[in-house]
């Protein structure tokens, strides 16, 4: 377990992102040197509340599969590319007074937004040292492999290759000099608004299972 993120590199996230619309601060969990390592989007609103990373529904989603291949939250290390809960503000009647109320929904992270958290990123997965990587979703699959990596194509696949990382003036990205194993995969939430989803997810996961014994041995 981490027990604390670098303060120079939380300094530098907060000056990048102090004129956006992201709260709270929800940290990675579980052990150093994992089997896997899970990367989701960003906190959602119940994150942000427990700060515990994947415990609102997607999240239960998300333990269903992991403990599907013998794992659980306990043996596995899950963080986000962006580690503060990304909001939109909008204007909507009350039903029952008719007044403007101001609402701040979930949102998808901006680039900048994944830019801004990238050297926390690297930092945190240089420290867990994971056998594998599992990026869940496109803004975790784009954030390693490119903006032109995209989930449909790349989903169940063992890849060994080369990622995105922090340039020098964190202010854009270069490739890393060592290849990584990942294995993209679904984000969960795709099973709670795309039923038809679920066999080709489940089937990833029971893929993932097996590459991870193979990788082991």
């Amino acid at each position: 377990m981490i027990a604390e993120y670098p303060p120079q590199l939380l300094a530098e996230v907060k000056a990048k992102t102090a004129d956006r619309q992201l709260t709270g601060f929800t940290p990675g969990q579980g052990p150093i040197n994992p089997d896997l390592m899970l990367v989701g989007e960003a906190p959602g609103r119940h994150e942000e509340k427990v700060n515990i990373p994947f415990s609102g529904a997607s999240g239960q989603e998300l333990m269903g599969f992991i403990k599907s291949i013998g794992y659980s939250r306990s043996t596995v290390y899950i963080t986000s590319v962006v580690r503060q809960r990304p909001y939109s503000i909008k204007k909507v009647k009350d039903k029952k007074t008719g007044e403007l109320i101001e609402k701040h929904p979930n949102r998808t992270p901006t680039k900048k937004e994944v830019l801004a958290f990238a050297p926390l990123f690297d930092w945190e997965l240089a420290t867990v040292k994971p056998r594998l990587i599992v990026p869940l979703g496109n803004t975790a699959l784009q954030r390693l492999l490119g903006r032109n990596a995209n989930i449909g194509e790349l989903h169940g696949q063992l890849l060994h290759q080369k990622i995105q990382q922090a340039n020098a003036n964190h202010d854009g990205y270069q490739m890393s000099s060592t290849k990584y194993w990942i294995m993209p995969m679904y984000h969960p939430a795709a099973v709670l608004y795309a039923r038809r989803l679920e066999p080709t997810i489940k089937d990833d996961w029971q893929k993932l299972g097996r590459e991870i014994k193979t990788l082991k041995k």
